[in-house]
């Protein structure tokens, strides 16, 4: 996981690179449903990170070759 203030933007220029990314928390969790006893609280950090945390591709099958091309499209940026 990253984070960046122009998530959106961020997440288009990968796509358009052929990079699959996810926002796996687009909604802070004391803000989901099934903890509605905490939806009138406000942690200003937690709701912060859920607006600028995009998840990039990681796991035990890629490629060297592909972690260097994210790696490389990520500096490009």
């Amino acid at each position: 996981m990253i984070r960046t203030d122009d998530r959106d933007k961020l997440q288009n220029y990968l796509s358009e690179n052929g990079i699959q990314t996810l926002i796996h928390y687009p909604t802070p969790p004391h803000k989901q449903e099934a903890f509605s006893e905490f939806n009138k609280l406000n942690f200003p950090i937690t709701e912060k990170h859920s607006k600028e945390v995009l998840s990039l591709p990681i796991n035990k099958i890629l490629l060297n070759s592909e972690v260097e091309y994210l790696v490389k499209i990520l500096n490009k940026y």
